[in-house]
């Protein structure tokens, strides 16, 4: 097994490679405006460290969101495309989920993420491995009842500590907590979700209405 896994749903831009046992290289870079840009070259990058091609890879795993459009399609449609021109299966984990492995938290806890507008990417967990709610986008304000007293990961929960007092790292998801986790989970023969993105609302950039339609006299 050498699973290649990536995540652009937050604003980290985020690669590592997975041989079945563990993570044997990665790469993470936080800029939320650059997921282009990083993507094809951290890669390469994680490929070169691990001295692999990336005709060995064996299966993509992608983290489908919530996130923002923009970023979330620039990871995906990357793992789309490896997958056909490697002929191999592309996974989809939940950038939660990811986040949520990797949290050093003992019983119950909340991820949440950044979602713009005033908002956050949140779910519940029983432990890092257990989610017991579906992911959701709401203002913290209005979750604050849900959440209270609850530790949280994530940078939506350190942008609203009056949500979430118990805020802790990790504040982006990594792609070697995905891949362990797809790991842990294909080894177990549980079926991963298909590749495709939770947005959870409409993207930022709409078409105006009422606008007028010029055609050639």
């Amino acid at each position: 097994m050498l699973l290649l896994a990536l995540d652009t749903a937050t604003p980290a831009v985020t690669v590592a490679l997975h041989d079945g046992d563990d993570v044997i290289a990665s790469s993470s870079q936080v800029d939320a405006r650059r997921h282009g840009e990083l993507l094809l070259p951290a890669i390469d990058r994680v490929l070169s460290e691990a001295g692999r091609g990336l005709d060995a890879v064996t299966g993509i795993v992608v983290g489908i969101g919530p996130g923002p459009y923009t970023g979330l399609r620039v990871g995906l449609m990357t793992a789309d495309t490896f997958g056909l021109a490697l002929g191999v299966p592309v996974h989809g984990v939940c950038t939660l989920d990811g986040l949520a492995h990797a949290a050093a938290v003992d019983g119950p806890f909340v991820v949440a993420t950044d979602a713009r507008r005033k908002e956050v990417y949140w779910a519940r967990y029983a432990d890092p491995r257990t989610r017991v709610t579906d992911p959701a986008v709401d203002r913290p304000a209005d979750i604050a009842e849900q959440v209270r007293g609850l530790p949280a990961v994530g940078a939506g929960a350190l942008l609203y500590p009056e949500t979430f007092p118990r805020a802790h790292e990790p504040e982006h998801v990594s792609a070697a907590a995905l891949a362990r986790l797809a790991a842990e989970r294909l080894a177990a023969g549980a079926e991963l979700p298909a590749p495709r993105p939770l947005y959870l609302r409409r993207p930022d950039a709409q078409v105006p209405k009422n606008y007028k339609v010029v055609t050639p006299k």
